[in-house]
């Protein structure tokens, strides 16, 4: 065992005696150490209640015959770091989850992990770890928040912020907004949607990392706890069969998870955090793989903010393993794929099937034939564009219009707050991508306050940084190389039109080749905006969003 490292022999009797002050007995100090990796805090509604989930887990690795050792990791909040400063350390918080799961790990000679995330970067951030590390590990989420009522409708956190531009819009009165304030998120849990938390969540499933059933079960459930005692039990075998992340994690596991991510219809945030962990496997997922994969995968679900199904919808319809078992009549899947249950991935889902038509489509009837995301290039963004296409209004899938030009969140936020945007406006928001930003913010409240606005079928934004998985409308982002960079979209300038054709992946500003080389000429680098601690090394160090913003090697 690898824990023999800090347990065995005549040396280790000073590392036995620190076990002992802890309370271990030899018969413990005997088992193999599975390392509980619990983000729980008292900052994150999907986190609360991850003791609960934690308590579950060692119970069942001690059924089992193992010696569970719990320790923290970090979790940022988006909805609460969202439209300030905090925004900027979200995902930049994720190579520190990754790095500090890395360390406790290395530093105590575990023998496996059960890494226990349920929001944004703290899921990516724990895969990250384990592919980095390669011991045997087990993911099991918090699960998702229940939705809450609101005149009688099922609502979200998304619905919260569209209100703030509601208010602001002469659509809803202040006292309505406080109404839905206390309605839209009745309890722990990862947000309702199929917003980047929820979406990790369920292609963690899919990538063969959780047991079946981790990206649906809501958290307030029994159901919940059973299935993270199942998971403390299932981390021991993997350890006694030595199935490691590498063996599950495999390219063409890969192509299966955006294969469901399409079909789902998820976060844009996916094509960051899936080649993050890819990264760490060791090969390179291509853009051009998640465009290849969209153009013959169909788009099965809309759930919000796209629809109106949550997750707890999807779950009664039949989960992950009824959409994979859809998706498999038509060979999309790598059916021999290795999961963590000890099966493949075609033995996980044998007899399942969609229990809602109405939630997951079938095959024959889907919402399109091809798929929820798209990626767009052209001469603004030479690498990469992403947008959601699952929750952009028909209406807006072809636009063309003048750019309005802001180089923050705040000072765009401003232009809407004072109705200075009009109707075929094309919003550009740059020096807010990985380098620029620092960190890549997301910005749910310009594109809800488009929505609360009721503009979401008259404007578009394209921006360097990115958006939430709670975003809706024509938003597309990740627009690569970023300004920080001199990419093109440093070039653009105010009133100049802004082409935008998602069905045939093109974006482009209508000026002249050597028109936008001669701006470019110009550019000049701007002074970072965050020159010392975290943010400012993250800066110097990160690469581009269509690499996944991950961290350089060197």
């Amino acid at each position: 065992m690898r824990s023999d490292a800090v347990k065995k022999g005549l040396e280790k009797a000073p590392h036995r005696s620190l076990f002992k002050a802890m309370g271990y007995t030899d018969e413990e100090l005997a088992r193999p150490f599975i390392g509980i990796v619990n983000s729980r805090n008292e900052i994150i509604p999907g986190h609360i209640h991850l003791n609960i989930i934690a308590d579950a887990v060692k119970a069942g690795v001690r059924m089992a015959g193992g010696t569970p050792i719990e320790f923290p990791a970090i979790g940022v909040c988006d909805g609460i770091a969202m439209n300030h400063q905090g925004m900027k350390y979200s995902l930049a918080s994720r190579e520190v989850i990754a790095d500090s799961v890395e360390i406790m790990t290395q530093a105590h000679a575990f023998d496996g992990l059960v890494l226990i995330p349920n929001c944004d970067k703290i899921v990516p951030g724990m895969l990250m770890a384990a592919a980095r590390l390669n011991i045997p590990a087990i993911v099991v989420s918090g699960g998702p928040m229940l939705t809450g009522r609101y005149k009688g409708q099922d609502v979200s956190l998304s619905n919260i912020f569209e209100g703030v531009g509601a208010v602001r819009g002469g659509r809803i009165t202040e006292d309505e907004l406080t109404e839905m304030e206390e309605a839209v998120c009745p309890g722990c849990g990862s947000c309702a949607g199929m917003f980047t938390a929820n979406t990790m969540n369920c292609l963690t499933e899919a990538l063969g990392m959780s047991l079946p059933g981790s990206g649906t079960i809501p958290a307030v459930t029994a159901a919940r706890q059973r299935l993270a005692k199942a998971t403390g039990m299932k981390i021991m075998e993997l350890v006694e069969k030595d199935i490691k992340p590498l063996d599950i994690m495999t390219e063409k596991s890969f192509l299966n998870t955006i294969t469901a991510d399409m079909a789902l219809g998820g976060s844009t945030n996916t094509v960051l955090h899936l080649p993050a962990i890819a990264h760490e496997c060791g090969f390179k997922l291509d853009l051009d793989l998640f465009r290849q994969t969209n153009e013959k995968t169909p788009h099965m679900c809309k759930l919000s903010p796209a629809g109106s199904h949550h997750i707890q919808d999807l779950n009664e319809a039949g989960g992950i393993p009824a959409v994979l078992a859809e998706l498999s009549k038509k060979d999309l899947l790598y059916l021999d794929r290795l999961t963590v249950t000890g099966k493949t991935l075609g033995e996980n889902i044998q007899g399942k099937g969609i229990l809602n038509p109405e939630v997951i489509r079938p095959l024959d009837n889907p919402y399109s034939h091809k798929g929820g995301l798209a990626i767009l290039k052209g001469n603004i963004a030479p690498e990469c564009g992403v947008v959601k296409e699952a929750a952009v209004a028909p209406e807006m899938l072809s636009h063309k219009g003048p750019a309005r030009v802001f180089e923050s969140e705040e000072e765009c936020c401003q232009a809407l707050v004072e109705g200075k945007i009009n109707k075929g406006d094309v919003i550009v928001i740059r020096y807010e991508g990985p380098k620029g930003g620092p960190g890549m913010r997301e910005m749910l409240t310009p594109t809800a306050m488009v929505a609360g606005l009721g503009l979401d079928k008259d404007v578009a934004l394209i921006t360097d940084g990115r958006f939430s998985g709670a975003t809706r409308g024509a938003s597309i982002g990740h627009v690569s190389p970023e300004a920080a960079l001199g990419g093109p979209i440093a070039a653009v300038r105010e009133g100049d039109i802004i082409e935008i054709d998602i069905p045939n992946c093109s974006l482009n500003v209508l000026v002249s080749e050597e028109e936008l080389k001669s701006r470019l000429a110009s550019w000049q680098p701007r002074e970072p905006k965050i020159k010392k601690g975290y943010l400012a090394r993250y800066a110097k160090m990160v690469t581009s969003a269509s690499m996944g913003a991950v961290l350089k090697d060197e």
